[in-house]
């Protein structure tokens, strides 16, 4: 497996849209890693806090992974950094017949 792509090393933090630029672009095989921490924990919005947007985003990442995987796009795989911090690591899957046409194709369906 070759070494995952990891958003945090910047300081922003990963969009669903920056997401699905990343899904869009990945070789088979290429790893991105979209969240760093306990994400059930991490995503769950407890109450009105300046990080509720971030936790909505990270939500929002999150499903959109599950859905990629869900498609056949790419494997979900965690990885145990240490107590309570585990990476989440999205790794792109070879494209199928179906898939390969285009993504915006297959995000359409989504929709439809």
């Amino acid at each position: 497996m070759r070494k995952p792509i990891s958003n945090t090393t910047t300081s922003r933090r990963l969009t669903e849209t920056t997401f699905c630029a990343w899904l869009g672009q990945a070789n088979p095989g290429d790893a991105l890693v979209y969240h760093r921490g306990v994400l059930a924990l991490d995503a769950s919005i407890s109450s009105q806090t300046p990080d509720s947007d971030a936790c909505r985003e990270l939500a929002r990442v999150a499903r959109r992974a599950w859905w990629a995987a869900s498609q056949g796009l790419v494997h979900l795989v965690q990885r145990r950094n240490g107590v309570d911090d585990f990476s989440y690591i999205a790794i792109a899957r070879p494209r199928t017949a179906e898939v390969s046409a285009s993504l915006s194709l297959v995000l359409l369906k989504e929709v439809a």
